[in-house]
């Protein structure tokens, strides 16, 4: 009996440790943060070309803060990196335009992007599979 009522003892000091300690790290963010709760963030710019590692602006009240962010290079530009997508499966293959196609529809909007709720994205159908037998050629005959 003495072991358990013990136990019990350090599980409660424990949970009582470590809420304590959740309450000074919200309280250090404040301190160290902005009181502003409604920031408007743009749109992230990078550095030099259209993609690599930039910043972006927000804006609250008086105050402006910089955020670092990247945009991928092989992104797609027309939606940004901001509006994240559930995409569907990619559809048959367009003979007469040789791209297939795919709709998404918004998950989320980053930094209170302005996004579209569904969009359409293409890209080329690839090429033919090469035929196994043509690998194996010369291989096993003699």
């Amino acid at each position: 009996m003495q072991v358990r009522g013990l136990f019990l003892l350090v599980v409660l000091v424990l949970v009582a440790a470590t809420s304590e300690a959740g309450k000074n790290k919200k309280d250090k963010v404040k301190k160290n943060g902005s009181e502003c709760e409604d920031w408007r963030w743009g749109p992230c710019t990078p550095n030099s070309k259209d993609c690599g590692f930039g910043y972006r602006e927000g804006t609250c009240k008086e105050e402006t803060k910089k955020l670092k962010c990247k945009i991928p290079c092989n992104w797609k530009k027309e939606f940004g990196a901001d509006c994240k997508y559930k995409f569907e499966s990619w559809g048959g293959c367009d003979a007469a335009t040789g791209l297939k196609a795919r709709s998404g529809t918004l998950k989320k909007a980053l930094y209170n992007a302005e996004c579209q709720e569904t969009i359409q994205v293409t890209k080329p159908c690839s090429p033919k599979a090469k035929s196994k037998s043509k690998a194996r050629k010369g291989k096993g005959k003699d």
